[in-house]
């Protein structure tokens, strides 16, 4: 069977993509499976299994990836791609990636591990070592020293820990906030350009990341994108400060959500009902074995600055609002929806405590379930063609059981190591559901 018959998705009734979108997230039927790759940073795709699935449909063995977000090494889904395989939601970044300069003025760059070409921004200036270790600039100022590294054998980059050493008494929460402040013009103009091309001129839903709204993701932490980032900024520092100084952290919190309020109206302002769903956070609570912070914890620490930004925009917009966290949580999935989410991501149904029946009956009326549709971490990368094939139709059929409430994603970002063949048996079974 020919790559193009393999994602091949009948569009079936009249909705356009846009309007199935916004079915979904108001839990009414839909005309065929609402479908994203490549919207966020939790949803899309390692670029060289970009390359490859691009270069297997459309025969194009010149076209060279763009690095969409850097940090995780995830390729564009560009239009052509996204057309061949009935993608229905696009995404918007902030103007800076996670190192700090903005995706533009494209130059070649060769992925170590493989040796394929892509097209990475004009800053992204790297050095590597004699071991072939890849290392990353914030701003791409190679002289304020690395902030991430790329193993020889790797396919994205690692936060380089430059926590400093500190006096307890020395700490100052405004260390921890020097990262937030208000978007300024060149921002705002990033966003109105972005999300007016694509209102405008296609019919794809339209999903936003806000920035400066997740408290505590560890991946925004350690500041990639600063040169000389102070305060707490190790991962094990971090994680032990929520149960040894809960006053500093919320402080810190106190202040990134005074500022992330803010540039909600400004974006609410701008942008008004073009956008669908927001991107707020992407902090993660929970492991392979259950959450590995406790309950208490994340109605006391987290939850009450999540429920202000979220009604911040539910009171300003009608965009649906985005959380992202891995491994096993059920436990504080209500605190979740008390916090005013709208669309959890993913399911990650193999993990402790996330069983997707359970999470689909108990859950399924409040929240937009998006992902989740095969395990990125055994299935997809190692099994076969077949067993891919039959774990997405089982999910599907678990997650979608009603026709409300499902946008197919994987569990997480599809690496870049992922046999094509896979890649193909999962959209193979997404174009066999029929409703």
């Amino acid at each position: 069977m020919s790559p193009e018959k393999k994602t091949s998705v009948k569009t079936g009734g009249a909705m356009t993509s846009r309007q199935r979108l916004q079915a979904v997230l108001d839990h009414k039927p839909v005309d065929r499976l609402c479908v994203d790759f490549g919207a966020g940073g939790q949803t899309g795709m390692g670029i060289c299994a970009v390359d490859r699935i691009r270069k297997a449909i459309t025969g194009d063995m010149d076209y060279r990836v763009k690095i969409c977000e850097p940090f995780q090494m995830l390729g564009e889904i560009d239009e052509e791609l996204r057309k061949a395989l009935h993608l229905d939601v696009v995404g918007v970044y902030p103007r800076c990636n996670m190192f700090g300069f903005e995706d533009n003025n494209w130059k070649p760059f060769t992925i170590p591990v493989t040796g394929l070409e892509v097209m990475a921004p004009g800053d992204f200036n790297y050095t590597r070592d004699a071991e072939n270790y890849t290392y990353m600039y914030p701003q791409g100022d190679v002289s304020a020293g690395p902030c991430a590294v790329m193993p020889p054998t790797g396919y994205f980059f690692d936060a380089i820990d430059r926590h400093e050493p500190f006096r307890e008494e020395d700490l100052d929460p405004a260390d921890n906030c020097e990262e937030f402040g208000e978007l300024g013009d060149a921002d705002i103009e990033h966003f109105v350009s972005k999300v007016k091309h694509f209102y405008d001129k296609t019919d794809y839903g339209i999903y936003l990341t806000i920035p400066g709204v997740a408290f505590g993701d560890i991946a925004l932490v350690s500041a990639t994108w600063m040169k000389k980032p102070k305060g707490i900024r190790g991962v094990t520092e971090w994680y032990l400060s929520t149960a040894m100084r809960p006053d500093y952290i919320h402080k810190v919190f106190e202040t990134q959500c005074e500022i992330g309020l803010r540039n909600i109206e400004k974006l609410a302002a701008a942008l008004g009902d073009m956008v669908q769903v927001a991107f707020v956070s992407g902090t993660d609570f929970g492991t392979q074995n259950g959450l590995f912070a406790s309950p208490d914890t994340f109605r006391e620490l987290y939850k009450p600055y999540m429920k202000a930004i979220n009604d911040k925009i539910h009171e300003l917009t009608g965009w649906k609002t985005f959380m992202h966290c891995c491994g096993g949580f059920r436990e504080i999935i209500p605190d979740i929806i008390e916090a005013g989410f709208d669309v959890l991501n993913p399911i990650q149904y193999y993990a402790a405590t996330m069983d997707a029946v359970e999470i689909k009956s108990q859950f399924g009326d409040d929240l937009v379930l998006w992902g989740g549709g095969v395990n990125t971490q055994q299935t997809l990368p190692f099994g076969t063609p077949d067993e891919v094939y039959a774990e997405v139709i089982r999910q599907i059929e678990i997650f979608h059981s009603d026709n409300t409430g499902f946008v197919f994603n994987a569990v997480h970002n599809v690496q870049s190591d992922v046999p094509t063949e896979n890649i193909f048996a999962m959209f193979k079974a997404v174009d066999s559901v029929r409703f």
